[in-house]
């Protein structure tokens, strides 16, 4: 499965939402919702997220930057 740049997936070893950013070698490149340091997953461990899934990680995300734990 070829997984388009700016789509949006979850890594089904520990269920974190991310975002497509490239693909390296063998891997898929993945970033969080709301910017972060980007992980490496095997295409055979991503699944595309449902809606549900991406707006509950953006949500979370937004709580917890109003609430000052992420900047």
């Amino acid at each position: 499965m070829s997984l388009p740049v700016g789509s949006y997936v979850v890594d089904v070893r520990n269920g974190r939402v991310g975002r497509v950013m490239g693909h390296e070698g063998p891997y898929v490149q993945l970033r969080p919702i709301g910017g972060g340091r980007e992980w490496d997953c095997p295409p055979e461990g991503v699944r595309p997220a449902t809606d549900a899934e991406r707006i509950s990680a953006a949500t979370s995300y937004v709580n917890a930057r109003s609430r000052g734990e992420v900047p």
